[in-house]
């Protein structure tokens, strides 16, 4: 495990993100893994225990948390637009900051990628156009509602609440998800933003909305602790835009006028990319967080399929600030330490990532208590 400890060598080096010192630049990547209560979303003693297993992260990203019911579109993740759910949240917090962890809040609303058989509510997006193929269940996705001035208002004071409610929570900041195919991501794209008005056509228009979202998270957390996360050529959930260089780039450069401290870019996957009904996203850009360096002057977070040898080239190269390892810390608690050390990695369960339980949860023991079991 040479190579890893000689990549710690980079790795484990302080960062400051806004006005935050970061003591290492792993990121724990956002990871939906559907533990919460289903009826309620709020977090519970299992989830207080997984996250505060793996405080040793420069940084934790929180899995995707809804602001409103009819937003998500994984029932059993969480959420935080009610008090119970900011309580659970608290204690989250409260747990990783005890052992020395900071920790972000992913606040999100996914748009037409919800399904009102699952939520009981209208699914939203900025037009009407549906989502080809099926969800994770088999069940074919359903029709959105075109976004009304009405919904607009509505969907703008549940981000600020989920906001005010994270801030309640102790969180040292929040991200906004802007990628993957959700409620942001669709108004930034022209596959799934057709409207006509003022949040349609135009690039500037397109990104209307996402950056009023982003505006009301910095005037309850301050820019400095507001992030967004994006995947320009991403494919995940049928998403495409036919020219995303232009469009980034002046949603970047909006981005860095408000000081916002963060971007972290998913490069093309192309696991996604064939099961889509579009090119592969690497057609169009090869390398994203390199091809938008450029816009945006804060702390870039580069994500997707990483190792911590193409982590360290990819800060060493000044592509990015910061690494977002997902799977490595699913089966690893203690995955800064095991690099570190050049200890053995744990190899994750792929088959528990979404049914719920400890199991393949927070049931990996750290190296020194494998070691000892022996």
């Amino acid at each position: 495990m040479q190579q890893s400890q000689e990549a710690f060598k980079t790795l484990g080096q302080e960062h400051k993100l806004g006005d935050l010192v970061l003591k290492n630049r792993f990121i724990m990547a956002s990871l939906t893994r559907v533990r919460c209560d289903p009826k309620t979303g709020v977090p519970s003693d299992l989830i207080v225990n997984y996250y505060s297993q793996r405080a040793s992260a420069g940084l934790i990203m929180t899995e995707c948390s809804a602001v409103s019911h009819a937003g998500n579109s994984f029932i059993g993740c969480g959420a935080i637009y009610n008090k119970e759910q900011t309580e659970g949240w608290k204690r989250v917090n409260d747990a990783v900051h005890k052992k020395g962890g900071k920790i972000y809040i992913q606040i999100w609303h996914a748009g037409r990628a919800a399904h009102p058989s699952q939520t009981g509510e209208p699914n939203l997006a900025p037009s009407a156009i549906v989502i080809r193929g099926n969800l994770r269940t088999n069940l074919p996705h359903a029709q959105p509602k075109a976004m009304v001035e009405e919904d607009f208002e509505i969907v703008r004071q549940q981000f600020r609440q989920g906001a005010l409610n994270a801030k309640e929570a102790g969180f040292d900041g929040i991200e906004l998800h802007g990628a993957n195919g959700y409620l942001i991501d669709q108004f930034l794209r022209d596959g799934t933003n057709r409207r006509t008005d003022e949040y349609g056509g135009s690039i500037e228009n397109r990104c209307r909305f996402p950056l009023e979202i982003i505006d009301i998270l910095i005037e309850v957390f301050g820019a400095k602790r507001v992030g967004i996360k994006l995947s320009p050529v991403g494919r995940f959930q049928d998403m495409y835009d036919s020219d995303p260089v232009p469009l980034f780039a002046y949603f970047l450069g909006e981005l860095d006028k408000r000081g916002v401290s963060y971007v972290q870019f998913v490069e093309p996957n192309e696991g996604f990319a064939e099961a889509s009904h579009y090119e592969p996203g690497a057609n169009q850009i090869a390398e994203v967080s390199k091809t938008f360096r450029l816009y945006f002057k804060g702390t870039i977070m580069i994500n997707n399929n990483l190792t911590p040898e193409t982590a360290a080239k990819a800060l060493n190269e000044g592509v990015a600030d910061l690494a977002c390892f997902g799977r490595y810390f699913i089966s690893n608690p203690d995955f800064v330490e095991r690099i570190q050390n050049g200890w053995d990695l744990s190899q994750w369960d792929a088959s528990t990532f979404y049914v719920g339980g400890e199991k393949g949860y927070a049931d990996y023991p750290p190296y020194k208590v494998q070691e000892d079991s022996i």
